[in-house]
């Protein structure tokens, strides 16, 4: 072959493949230009996520903290987040997302600085805890903003650009942390607040203020949307949206699920392959990081034309089958197999999931929602370790998985019974429900 064939087929080849690229992420086309600068952001920041990964060895390690203090710590600071949440969305809806979220980030990332020159102090957990305060006040802020940007039509594909957003900088963000921790533990600090600092100052200086005009949240009323604004408490709003308190209810039980793969799977790879038990839980982490980066994408757009809970009942599919066929993955084949199940699930869950609730959040609260539905959603999440903990002890690791499996099955029957109610109740009101929740 010539060196002009050569060099045709060579540039037929990269052509094809900058198709195939461009068709793929061309699904992420036409999203306003804030979008991208929030995706940019996620990724600066999730780079920066060192501390956290590494907290439980922080404490144990580096401060000399017992499992069971530092397991109480990790309580307290999913505690913290709550009253951070509340006031967050509090402040959101009533002064705008885009102030609150540069000076409360600038606050958490501030007081990783001092940690850095006190690592063995103990007095760095109280930083850090104050520094997820923080954190927790710029949840609903985000997360607010994100929903102004969008519509029902084009909301899940800007969700799973954020999602792939953070997960492509925490995959990066991992082995740096990892060589901070046990080479330069104080950067484990500093390197978190610069990453928060930069994206900060990405957010500040590119996206505008999101938060809806009186105007706007007023031409709202009477349109019989999902996301019509209400004029009454926070409590009467969520009353008002039944179908998204019962979604949010069911789907607590997938994080009861979830859970069980930072907690009950590392046991039950221990007791499967001894010790050879965590570095294969490591490769089942690895497999998982792997697919969530690589299957985002076409996974979003295959389900692009679902109804959101729709997509979220086949997550509850994904799950049921991944996790309970753990208890008789005794071979590499069949754990890995299972991985890719319940990461598929985790994929469709977490790309539809926030959408869903997005649509049905009166447009009037939409920071204070966020600070309250995630609360809701996060009791599975919350009790699942001490759960399962308790069962295994009482019956052993077999007898985990098949429970696991069913709850997530019957969170994806009752989502999916769910969404035909709403869909014929909606239909007896002649609402017009939003356009994005249309097949």
């Amino acid at each position: 072959m010539g060196s002009n064939a050569i060099s045709k087929t060579q540039g037929g080849l990269v052509t094809a493949v900058r198709r195939k690229f461009t068709g793929l992420f061309g699904v992420y086309r036409g999203l306003p230009k804030p979008l991208y600068t929030l995706f940019l952001a996620t990724v600066v920041n999730s780079v920066g996520i060192f501390v956290f990964p590494f907290m439980t060895l922080y404490l144990t390690g580096r401060l000399g903290m017992s499992q069971s203090a530092a397991g109480n710590f990790m309580f307290v600071i999913s505690i913290i987040y709550i009253p951070g949440n509340y006031i967050g969305g509090k402040i959101a809806d009533k002064f705008g997302r885009k102030k609150l979220m540069v000076i409360a980030q600038l606050i958490s990332a501030a007081l990783y600085i001092p940690c850095g020159f006190a690592v063995f102090s103990n007095y760095v957990p109280w930083l850090i805890l104050a520094s997820v305060l923080f954190d927790g006040i710029t949840d609903p802020a985000r997360t607010a903003m994100m929903t102004d940007l969008t519509t029902p039509e084009n909301r899940r594909t800007a969700f799973s650009l954020t999602y792939l957003g953070h997960n492509l900088g925490f995959a990066v963000g991992s082995l740096l942390a990892g060589f901070l921790f046990e080479h330069a533990s104080s950067w484990l600090f500093w390197g978190n607040a610069i990453a928060v600092f930069a994206a900060t100052a990405i957010v500040g200086a590119k996206v505008p203020e999101t938060k809806p005009t009186q105007e706007q949240i007023d031409a709202t009323i009477g349109s019989g949307s999902t996301e019509e604004a209400h004029r009454g408490t926070l409590v009467q709003a969520l009353m008002s949206r039944p179908f998204l308190i019962v979604f949010t209810m069911i789907t607590t039980w997938y994080g009861f699920v979830y859970a069980q793969h930072r907690f009950a799977l590392p046991l039950q790879a221990k007791a499967f392959f001894g010790e050879s038990g965590a570095a294969i839980f490591g490769t089942c982490m690895t497999l998982n990081a792997a697919l969530v980066i690589f299957l985002s994408t076409p996974t979003m757009a295959l389900t692009k034309k679902w109804k959101p809970i729709n997509a979220v009942a086949l997550a509850g599919v994904f799950y049921a089958f991944g996790f309970g066929m753990i208890g008789f993955s005794n071979n590499l084949v069949l754990l890995y197999a299972s991985t890719i199940l319940w990461t598929l699930g985790e994929i469709v869950n977490a790309t539809n999931e926030g959408a869903y609730a997005a649509n049905h959040t009166p447009i009037s609260h939409r920071g204070r929602f966020q600070a309250v539905l995630p609360f809701i959603g996060g009791i599975g999440w919350t009790i699942s370790a001490p759960v399962i903990g308790n069962l295994i002890d009482a019956r052993g690791l077999g007898a985990v998985w098949p429970p696991v499996g069913a709850v997530a099955a019957l969170a994806a029957g009752l989502l999916w019974i769910l969404g035909r109610v709403e869909e014929r109740t909606l239909a007896r009101r002649g609402l017009q429900a939003v356009a994005g929740e249309k097949e």
